[in-house]
């Protein structure tokens, strides 16, 4: 059997989407699709692999154990095919193809923001998306060819697969307050600190969370009875500066605030905490030279502010 002649790029974008969804309603949904023609397509592949992808589970669907070897394959041939399209559509236009950026929120405050200012003033400024979400999101569309590269900490280990990670600097959590807290200042934390005051955690299944929850207990403190979990930066934001809250945070979503004083950090040993902030692409990707000036410059900025 030629795999050209029966293997077609619909076939991959069905599988992807439906192995991203689990759920044939919301594949054909997401790729505007019926849903026979979603099964159709599966059956398809199925016949072209010689195996079952899909099994039934309870009321709705799972990978079989060769869909799953299939999935990475499939996720990067077809994000690389997409990267060839792309980058044959820029070649006519001037600026160049658009880069696609995922920023975690470490990231988003200044950091990816401020390189791109300075791309902006340079001579060849190029076409930029900027996407911020959670880490599983982002390295989910790094995987399939929706973003170019994530900026952010390093992703566990299990997420890695296809991935390539460049280190950038490290980067530890902060415990801050509003400056006009009554915390503020104070060289010693009392104790129960954490019950008297509202405080807002990194949610669960965040990448800085397992390292927040070791922090505390180096530190021999409680962890807060009923905090609210939130990586939102301007929900963080407003909770800390009007409603005399206490965050547990990345230092980089709060350096605007601390370098601006609107925020300071609480006497805290946050120095386990420290972990490796980078550059996250996928393997056998050509960036474009738009994309590859982005991550220069974002070294180069990284360096310029001393960061290590």
């Amino acid at each position: 059997m030629r795999l050209s002649s029966s293997l077609k790029l619909r076939h991959l974008e069905v599988f992807v989407e439906v192995a991203r969804k689990m759920s044939v309603t919301q594949a054909a949904e997401a790729l505007g699709m019926t849903q026979p023609a979603v099964t159709r397509a599966l059956r398809e592949l199925e016949a072209v692999c010689g195996k079952p992808l899909v099994e039934k589970h309870g009321r709705g669907i799972r990978l079989s154990s060769y869909g799953e070897l299939f999935r990475d394959h499939a996720g990067r041939s077809l994000a690389l095919a997409r990267d060839g399209v792309a980058l044959l559509q820029g070649l006519g236009e001037a600026e160049g193809p658009q880069v696609a950026i995922g920023a975690l929120p470490t990231v988003a405050a200044d950091l990816v923001p401020d390189t791109l200012a300075q791309l902006r003033a340079g001579s060849a400024p190029g076409r930029f998306m900027v996407m911020s979400g959670g880490n599983h999101y982002l390295i989910d569309q790094l995987r399939r060819g929706s973003l170019d590269v994530v900026v952010g900490r390093l992703p566990a280990p299990e997420t890695m697969a296809g991935v390539e990670f460049d280190p950038l600097y490290r980067e530890r959590v902060a415990v801050v307050v509003a400056k006009s807290h009554p915390l503020a200042g104070v060289a010693h934390l009392p104790p129960g600190v954490f019950d008297d005051y509202p405080v807002l955690m990194p949610s669960e299944g965040s990448i800085i969370r397992p390292f927040v929850e070791r922090m505390f207990l180096e530190q021999g403190l409680a962890l807060p009875r009923f905090p609210v979990e939130t990586v939102s930066p301007s929900f963080g934001r407003r909770f800390v500066l009007v409603h005399q809250a206490v965050w547990v945070i990345s230092q980089g979503v709060v350096r605007p605030d601390l370098e601006a004083g609107t925020m300071t950090v609480l006497p805290v040993n946050t120095d386990s905490t420290l972990g490796p902030v980078g550059l996250c692409t996928r393997r056998e990707h050509q960036l474009s030279p738009a994309a590859q000036r982005f991550c220069a410059a974002l070294r180069s900025h990284c360096a310029a502010l001393g960061f290590t």
